[in-house]
């Protein structure tokens, strides 16, 4: 037979009458607690004794001279999560009731004591459920202003901030610095060694550069590769000194991963937050060109933003990507890959599905990932072309595939872009294709990222129900890494979540990642959608996502993409 041990337990007694306090440590121990106690009682030693911590508090509320009300409020203001249990021997109904009301949470009278163990077990599992929310709102919170995967200040933070600078520019003149900065071989290693090892860079990287930026600066992940510092009270010459240490830091540093060692380059682009400028947008903006000035330049180099040469960088920039793609695009050298959509659970009845991803191919030949080219499309308003092309070719080559049973291979996945819901024309794009190659709409689930559908909610919300209506399904992408994800699942009308892949591919190891996605995966089946799971790069990690239900997953644990068969 085995006899369990006491469980310890931290009490506070607030009682002037030591013949009690004896009495309910007894039953206290009799019930199988172990007490670590103190007895006070009077305002001066609580107000000692608070100063610890304490998993019960227990008082008298008849203590001469000192006024039980302000032994709770002295308890409410110091330690408030620490539940509070009313002992004593007379106590009417209604100073019963004003207890609870000033912060008790439950009452005994001392001739009932047999009550007080299994009050006790009740208030400490509910106060542990209460610190347990409290750390998670506090994380939410922290969540909503700081990267999850770098720790650094958000993009929303960021700017927030900035325009803080600025309008102290307005009124007191001084001078600030922004800095906006781009890896130069972030994507390289990304695309050789997978998104585990991008998202290590990243987080090693956030660390030698908050070593070079003064206390005083902000430092953010801005997306993807691209970063940017504010420097609060420095002109123009102390911020080029301290982006060239920065520069100079991250030349020195070697990111090593599987026993192979990467020298890292980039790009700053420099810009003075003056009175001279009237909004962020134009900051960021500036930051933003000179840091692609410095990399039309050669790279590798900081670049101080500067009127006079702000027509020839914009000229030289999307007359070379403006160009390219849309050569690549009338020249058919954009190129279709596909990756594999796998069902999780054994006993699932659907079979996979895969998803288009696309490349380009160079004036030489050579391929090119779409981080690389993506971006300039985003920015120079490219994206809606090649959605457009994205579609006709994709739907071509299911029609080729002769594909005539849409549960035999599942669907096909095709992104789009926030651009394209945009434009009033795109929808009849998609229909005018999908009669000219006889695809069923069945077959076709088009997906969008959910910070592009909320952009612009409405305009999003109704373009998929048009797209829902003639048959074809909707996935909302990298869900869960908005702020508020769970508030539109009940606006926007999808049939899959595919969940951030920044939640999945930490679950094994993070239990709040584990947590965030077994939460997105219980609401979506609430709501009556399934779940994907993205960047799946282990067998822990699929095993994980079995354990929690998840319905499909995709990442190159499952399949790296492959080129699709236009031909058939």
């Amino acid at each position: 037979m085995t006899i369990e041990a006491p469980l310890p337990l931290r009490v506070l007694l607030i009682e002037d009458s030591e013949n009690d306090a004896v009495f309910i440590l007894r039953e206290l121990r009799k019930g199988g607690f172990d007490p670590q106690d103190a007895r006070v009682y009077n305002e001066e030693m609580l107000q000692d004794a608070l100063k610890h911590e304490w998993d019960l508090i227990i008082s008298d509320y008849n203590l001469p001279g000192f006024s039980p009300t302000r032994a709770l409020k002295l308890i409410q203001e110091q330690n408030a999560d620490t539940p509070v249990i009313v002992v004593s021997g007379s106590i009417g109904e209604d100073l019963a009731v004003g207890a609870m009301k000033a912060g008790a949470q439950d009452y005994i009278m001392k001739d009932s004591l047999k009550r007080l163990v299994p009050a006790i077990e009740r208030e400490l599992r509910e106060a542990k459920s209460r610190l347990e929310h409290r750390k998670a709102q506090e994380i939410i919170h922290h969540l909503a202003y700081h990267d999850g995967l770098t720790g650094l200040v958000n993009r929303a933070e960021f700017e927030r901030q900035l325009q803080q600078a600025l309008t102290e520019t307005q009124h007191s003149h001084k001078t600030h610095g922004l800095f906006y900065l781009d890896l130069d071989q972030f994507k390289i290693i990304n695309d050789t060694c997978g998104h585990v090892a991008g998202d290590e860079l990243l987080r090693q990287l956030a660390v030698v550069m908050g070593d070079q930026v003064r206390e005083s600066d902000t430092l953010a992940r801005l997306g993807g590769d691209e970063f940017g510092v504010l420097l609060l009270h420095c002109d123009t010459q102390h911020a080029v000194s301290i982006a060239e240490q920065l520069l100079q830091a991250i030349n020195d540093f070697r990111f090593v991963w599987q026993e192979k060692s990467f020298a890292i380059g980039c790009s700053i682009g420099l810009v003075s937050v003056n009175d001279n400028v009237r909004a962020v947008g134009d900051l960021l903006r500036q930051a933003d060109l000179a840091c692609y000035a410095a990399k039309d330049l050669g790279r590798n180099r900081v670049h101080v933003f500067d009127r006079d040469d702000q027509e020839m960088t914009q000229r030289h920039g999307e007359m070379e990507w403006a160009t390219r793609i849309r050569h690549a695009l009338d020249e058919d050298r954009m190129v279709l890959y596909v990756q594999d959509i796998l069902p999780v659970c054994e006993v699932s009845t659907d079979f996979h599905h895969q998803e288009f991803l696309l490349r380009m191919l160079d004036e030489q030949g050579e391929m090119i990932s779409p981080g690389a080219f993506i971006p300039a499309a985003e920015r120079y308003n490219l994206m809606s072309a090649v959605d457009r092309w994205v579609i006709t070719h994709a739907l071509r080559g299911i029609a080729r595939n002769s594909v005539e049973d849409s549960q035999a291979l599942g669907r096909y996945f095709i992104n789009l872009s926030g651009a394209s819901l945009s434009e009033p024309a795109f929808y009849a794009h998609i229909l005018e294709q999908l009669e000219e190659s006889d695809v069923s709409p069945d077959l076709i689930c088009f997906e969008i990222t959910e910070t592009a559908a909320i952009s612009n909610l409405q305009r999003s919300v109704a373009f998929i129900k048009n797209i829902r209506k003639i048959g074809c399904h909707f996935a909302l992408d990298d869900f869960g890494s908005g702020l508020s994800s769970f508030s539109y699942l009940k606006t926007i009308p999808v049939d899959y979540l595919k969940i951030d892949g920044t939640f999945v591919r930490d679950i094994v190891e993070d239990n709040m990642d584990c947590a965030i996605v077994e939460a997105i995966n219980s609401i979506a089946h609430v709501a009556g959608l399934k779940t994907i799971a993205e960047f799946v790069e282990n067998a822990e990690i699929f095993q994980r996502l079995r354990q929690l239900g998840v319905d499909c997953a995709q990442g190159y644990y499952l399949e790296r993409p492959k080129p699709f068969d236009m031909q058939g």
